[in-house]
């Protein structure tokens, strides 16, 4: 039988490595990034044009490199920061295998300029689809510049997976923040089809997250500092009032690099017991320095996840100096045992014994006396009194006067005595058997149970009223015409630079909604009126689930924003389950729910009643 095992050709086994290392533009602008901070560059610069999948450029002022590393990083398992196999656990940089630019070349147009500082020219490659077209000498600036073009042109199956723009440019911009953030000694700049989203100089980390995440995240921060021979802890965690419902501010780096770890994530959270609400998330940015050998960052191709020699005592670590800090700042309640000094009795009082109080009674005083014998009381009450003294009031008998001569003409005549009544209207029918009872009821305040000809009805409350407020919304976003309230005074909400892209281009649907905005730029956003109905307190709860749904599921062309709108807005303003509801209510959510188009299924897409039938439930009794 002949041999069937054979080696892949290079490029096929380039495209395949790309499988692992390339998944969207995201993962370039990743590895490009860590490139460039590799190569020592204190400014970097990060251009992309259509969410990545026309442009990405990555220029550096790094050390660059000579002729011959130009050309030889483009190969497999080619990395100057590996010599044995001993190396692997203790590094210190961020690319270390070799495979990132031999897996972007194999599904791209890259075009690499270098050059170093001791040398007069530099060096241009183009390569295309791990082919070498050209290589030229050529005059480039000291550093680094990296062009990734037509991303996956070779492979369309890969290609017609990505998502749209908005979702790819979410995933970069999650991207960037990562290795910002972990880096704030490095300048940084980021451009999208030509304008600027975000440009940070070189600043401490305080000042980076604030630029990053808005100037009003400076006053939510709790500094968090500890320092062991296991582990140093440095950075901030959020206070629990600004706490939110998306994990979108919770971010570790474990020696300047970026991790996933719901182990420690859950040292957080256990932290902040008993100081956030149901369903909120704290946020925090924490820096973690341990040593280099006690860790294995190579168990995952993306390297977002890390193994650690002794998990339990950087969880025991973590949750005391995180709950320390909420408490040194004043954020946790904390006992305290001092005794303060204004419980204790004043230096002028602490001998003298306390005098009992004199009370004086008027014994002669008569409420029911007339003025001509308060003026014969004594003299001593009479003074007593005489600041005090109220106006006379006319004997208890002048109470019944002019009642006598009416009682002369007519002693028990009670014909002109009326009295108001509520008029009363006769039933339009006959039938004086109608019930008045309750036709429904509330089940673990969860339910609604009513009654129907075949036999009973089970609504689920809280996909009710999101059915009734989604097509509510809809039908506003469609026919434009939407009324609003005015606010009192404006409420200014402040978010991040990509959360506010977000509230901008639903703009035009959050108005026909109701909205109106007085002011929307990156910096606030001031709202003077809202939809009818919608509490004040509730419009930033609204708007941070409307910018998590959209990070969520950013609709592609078979969904519209008016629809992720709709379902939004009724998922926050709807009935929660655990709220008691009246009876009126409830027959308004029953009669509001078989009122609407599609009653049977919530925005989601899930059951919003059941019915059991008379039979169905006989036969339980069997």
């Amino acid at each position: 039988m002949s041999d069937i095992i054979q080696l892949l050709p290079d490029h096929v086994a380039n495209q395949i490595a790309a499988g692992e290392v390339v998944q969207r533009p995201a993962s370039v602008v990743k590895e490009l990034l860590e490139n460039a901070i590799d190569a020592n560059a204190t400014e970097i610069k990060l251009i992309i044009k259509d969410a990545g999948k026309t442009l990405v450029q990555v220029i550096d002022n790094g050390k660059g490199m000579s002729v011959t590393d130009a050309r030889l990083s483009f190969e497999r398992h080619a990395t100057s920061k590996i010599r044995a196999a001993e190396d692997l656990f203790q590094l210190n940089t961020k690319g270390f295998r070799g495979e990132a630019l031999a897996s972007i070349a194999a599904i791209a147009h890259v075009e690499l300029k270098t050059k170093q500082v001791a040398d007069d020219l530099g060096t241009v490659i183009v390569i295309e689809g791990s082919d070498v077209k050209s290589q030229e000498v050529s005059v480039t600036p000291t550093g680094t510049s990296v062009s990734v073009k037509h991303l996956f042109f070779n492979i369309p199956a890969r290609r017609n997976f990505l998502k749209s723009d908005t979702v790819e440019l979410r995933h970069i911009t999650d991207e960037f923040h990562r290795v910002a953030l972990a880096h704030p000694n490095i300048a940084f700049a980021f451009y999208h089809n030509g304008s600027e989203l975000f440009n940070v100089p070189q600043e401490n980390y305080r000042q980076r997250v604030v630029h990053i995440f808005g100037t009003k995240t400076n006053e939510k921060l709790v500094p968090v500092e500890e320092e062991t021979e296991v582990l140093k802890i440095s950075g901030f965690v959020g206070k629990p009032e600004f706490s939110k419902k998306t994990k979108s501010e919770q971010y570790f780096f474990v020696n300047q690099r970026f991790i996933k770890s719901p182990y420690l994530n859950h040292a957080i959270k256990s932290a902040f017991e008993g100081l956030l609400k149901d369903g909120y998330h704290p946020s925090y940015f924490l820096n973690l320095m341990v040593d280099p050998k006690s860790i294995d960052i190579n168990i995952h191709p993306t390297k977002t996840e890390i193994k650690f020699d002794d998990e339990h005592t950087l969880y025991a670590i973590l949750r005391a100096a995180v709950k320390h800090s909420l408490g040194q700042f004043n954020i946790a309640p904390i006992l305290d045992f001092e005794q303060q000094s204004s419980f204790n009795t004043p230096y002028n009082y602490k001998d003298k014994t306390a005098a009992a109080p004199a009370i004086e009674v008027d014994r002669s005083f008569n409420p029911f006396a007339d003025d001509s014998s308060s003026k014969n009381s004594s003299p001593k009450t009479s003074n007593y009194n005489n600041e005090y003294k109220s106006k006379p009031t006319p004997a208890w008998e002048s109470l019944y006067v002019g009642l006598e001569s009416k009682s002369n003409n007519s002693p028990s005549d009670f014909s002109e005595v009326t009295f108001e009544s509520a008029t009363k209207n006769e039933s339009i029918f006959n039938d004086s058997t109608i019930e008045t009872a309750k036709t429904t009821f509330q089940l673990q305040q969860k339910y609604i149970v009513s009654t129907i000809k075949s036999g009973m009805l089970v609504i689920d409350q809280n996909r009710a009223h999101q059915r009734i407020l989604y097509e509510s919304f809809l039908k506003h976003i469609t026919i434009q015409e939407a009324t609003s309230q005015q606010l009192l005074f404006p409420l200014q909400l402040h978010y991040t630079p990509s959360e506010t892209k977000i509230i901008q281009d639903l703009k035009t649907n959050l108005e026909h909604t109701g909205f109106v905005f007085s002011e929307l730029s990156t910096k606030e956003i001031t709202i003077t009126g809202v939809p009818v109905g919608v509490p004040e307190s509730e419009v930033s709860i609204i708007l941070e689930q409307l910018i998590s749904d959209v990070e969520n599921d950013v609709p592609d062309t078979n969904f519209s924003a008016a629809d992720l709108l709709a379902k939004s807005m009724a998922k926050s303003l709807a009935i929660k389950n655990g709220q008691s509801l009246n009876s009126t209510e409830q027959e308004h959510i029953v009669n509001s729910l078989f009122a609407c188009k599609e009653p049977n299924v919530s925005p989601t897409n899930r059951p919003t009643f059941i019915t059991m039938a008379v039979d169905d439930i006989e036969k339980k009794f069997m």
